[in-house]
């Protein structure tokens, strides 16, 4: 259910990116705003050459001191074999954890909530008698070490069952008859649990859906005018791109489909357009107050689960290319795979939406690689 790490992912971009890419034979579409940024040259390429087997369509924005950028390839819908435009919806994945973080951060501006907070405070029942102490830092932070819930991952299973409604609750408590992946607080691990529990809280500690909390707390806050929390809805409403999964050699239509299994951690439907608006709204202070937002500019001091350095903040990753340290992130559902990534000072940013065709395969996707390394440049050498 979770999003591979997005630092892996930029390791392995830098790799693929260093390659000749050769130019399609019909050119993506492309529309400039204002000065052109340099690396839309690159980008366009990058892209070009949809539908292919790895993805059907891609929109990409580019941003910052040196130009804007909307490029767009492929087909929204492989059966009419209509052309996005670059409006088009699409289903965000873990890009809504940035959303419920900004709403819980806001929270704790507020005092409705506090860092230092427990979850066994706020939730008395929801963890098991024997769990320690989860503080909400560490929820937002990915330190928490509560365990996963236990979902079947075989896609033909989810297929099947992709119109089921799932209770928030249950889902949280059902990987919670195994131990502690570890003491919170010691280690990072990017699961979705942290986040759907914080859904939890904020629906406790306001009395409202988390739902209007988003909405009324970042949606409108940042004057996004294509996104939405999906839900139990299975559609995704307005004009957008299709999602498809390659199963036993067929393209299957996966647009329609129930968020409610990953909800806080996964659930929002937008648009490249309003993320790079979120992103300028956010960076600028204008949706979470400081002292709070600097939380989402600060990665823990504590190893990585299963090795490595921790990378996540709370609510962004932190990734270094091009000799620049860009904040982030990425977000996939099947059909769907999504990123967008800045500079603190936003002097260069980057949103994008791939139609992959296995969107949730444990590798990192070819043409997500291609377009973050020709937007980013290489990876910061140490």
């Amino acid at each position: 259910m979770h999003r591979k790490a997005f630092a892996a992912a930029i390791a392995v971009a830098a790799v693929m990116g260093g390659a000749a890419i050769s130019p399609a034979a019909a050119a993506p579409q492309a529309h400039a705003a204002r000065q052109t940024p340099p690396t839309a040259e690159a980008v366009r390429q990058a892209i070009a050459g949809l539908p292919a087997a790895d993805a059907t369509a891609a929109q990409v924005r580019l941003g910052g001191q040196d130009g804007h950028w909307l490029g767009v390839s492929g087909e929204a819908d492989i059966r009419t074999h209509q052309a996005p435009k670059g409006d088009e919806r699409f289903r965000a994945g873990s890009i809504t954890k940035a959303f419920t973080a900004a709403v819980a951060l806001q929270l704790i501006d507020e005092g409705k909530l506090s860092l230092d907070g427990t979850v066994q405070q706020y939730l008395p029942g929801l963890l098991p008698a024997n769990y320690p102490d989860v503080q909400v830092k560490q929820l937002l932070n990915y330190t928490s070490g509560l365990p996963s819930g236990d979902m079947p991952g075989d896609f033909d299973w989810q297929y099947q069952h992709r119109f089921t409604s799932y209770d928030h609750r249950e889902l949280v408590q059902s990987g919670f008859g195994k131990p502690m992946e570890f003491a919170p607080g010691t280690q990072q691990h990017y699961t979705n649990i942290g986040y759907n529990v914080l859904g939890l809280l904020i629906e406790k500690v306001t009395g409202q859906s988390y739902e209007k909390q988003v909405r009324e707390r970042v949606i409108n806050r940042a004057g996004l005018k294509d996104t939405y929390s999906a839900g139990n809805d299975p559609q995704i409403h307005g004009r957008h791109t299709h999602g498809y999964q390659l199963d036993k050699g067929k393209l299957m239509d996966v647009s329609e489909w129930n968020q409610s299994v990953t909800w806080a951690s996964g659930d929002l439907v937008t648009t490249t357009a309003d993320l790079e608006r979120f992103t300028t709204a956010l960076f600028r202070g204008r949706v979470v107050p400081q002292p709070e937002l600097k939380l989402m500019f600060q990665v823990p001091d504590v190893p990585a689960y299963g090795g490595g350095k921790a990378a996540y903040t709370s609510g962004l990753a932190r990734i270094e290319m091009g000799g620049k340290t860009y904040y982030g992130k990425t977000g996939n559902r099947y059909g769907y795979l999504n990123g967008f990534a800045a500079t603190e000072n936003l002097s260069s940013t980057l949103v994008y939406s791939v139609n992959a065709t296995d969107a949730k395969a444990d590798v990192v996707h070819p043409t997500e690689s291609r377009i973050i390394a020709a937007a980013l440049g290489p990876v910061k050498k140490k």
